[in-house]
């Protein structure tokens, strides 16, 4: 088990990334304008099967696995009252994932993807990071490390989720201090309907902005972030060093990997994002960052729901790019090419 020990580190990975293999990307390109259809037709499906195509090293590779991890914390920031629900229930909902009765089991059941639970010291919520760092040196190198080595060497692709009640507010600060502009448009509903609250987090966000605006990416999570989402920056840093893509839940787990953007905006380049969120902020930082959701169903549950929905996406191109015929072997005229 690998164990990344320093920032220096992090930074000296995610500056030698592996990146998308170019010959592989012209063949699989070449290959879905053979494919028995008007060349484009596909739309997205045929970007999605060249860009996994690129990614893996293949001309056509097979997706035989496909492994999603949730990740679950708390947070201290929960002091402050912003969230609908009490913290407790980070916990009974991690229970209720390994029972098999949450949202994302039946998608994942239904999506064929295997679903593992990692609670990161639940009985331990970060500091409140309107008083203090969130987290330690050693509390963020622990936390990252557990994402890293989530990764399996057999998977074909990876969808990552979250839990942890409080995250929406600590998703907002994160990006909030990242991006900057008007605090306001950062900050949704969470788990709330309830206006104070919502007007409430939009100080509490404030707060995390002042102290730490002027903090270099990584120190910005740590100080402001939860450990479920340093585990989530650390699993999609790995998943990149064994080329296998990443497919992104939504505002929470956006978030968390927007220090990559900010160190090295070329660090996602082997991320999907599943779904645009519910939550208001979402498609505004998927807009800076330049990237575009598969989906978009008004979601906002979190527990890596819209990742796993857009796997059935995925998986349809690429059964589209390796099981259809081509006009040579099918015997129709490609002139309507």
């Amino acid at each position: 088990m690998k164990k990344i020990k320093s920032y220096t580190e992090i930074l000296g990975i995610i500056n030698t990334l592996p990146v998308q293999n170019k010959e592989i990307k012209r063949k699989a390109i070449e290959l879905q304008n053979e494919l028995l259809k008007p060349r484009n037709s596909l739309g997205v499906l045929e970007d999605l099967a060249i860009f996994y195509c690129s990614w893996r090293g293949v001309i056509r590779p097979k997706i035989r696995s496909m492994q999603t991890i949730v990740f679950a914390g708390n947070h201290g920031i929960c002091d402050q009252l912003v969230n609908a629900f009490p913290q407790e229930v980070t916990a009974q909902m991690v229970q209720n994932f390994r029972n098999g009765k949450a949202a994302i089991n039946q998608i994942s059941s239904e999506a064929g993807a295997d679903l593992e639970v990692i609670d990161i010291d639940l009985d331990n919520p970060t500091k409140d990071f309107t008083k203090e760092p969130a987290m330690s040196d050693k509390e963020f190198f622990d936390s990252f490390n557990i994402g890293f080595n989530s990764i399996k060497k057999n998977t074909d692709v990876v969808a990552l989720g979250e839990m942890g009640i409080g995250n929406t507010t600590i998703a907002s600060a994160i990006i909030s201090t990242l991006i900057g502009g008007t605090i306001s448009k950062w900050v949704g509903q969470g788990t709330s309907q309830n206006n104070d609250i919502i007007n409430h987090k939009i100080s509490i966000v404030k707060k995390g902005v002042d102290l730490n605006k002027k903090k270099k990416p990584l120190e910005i999570l740590r100080c402001i972030g939860g450990r479920e989402q340093v585990a989530i920056l650390g699993a999609t840093i790995r998943a990149r060093l064994m080329k296998i893509p990443v497919v992104v839940d939504g505002f929470i787990c956006s978030a968390s990997i927007l220090p990559l953007f900010f160190i090295n905006k070329n660090a996602i380049d082997h991320c999907i994002f599943g779904h645009c969120s519910a939550e208001k902020g979402h498609k505004l930082m998927l807009e800076y960052i330049g990237k575009r959701a598969l989906l978009n169903l008004d979601m906002r549950l979190g527990e890596g729901s819209g990742a796993v929905l857009a796997l059935n996406i995925l998986k349809s191109a690429m059964a589209c790019h390796n099981q259809m015929g081509t006009f040579k072997n099918s015997g129709v005229s490609n002139s309507i090419n």
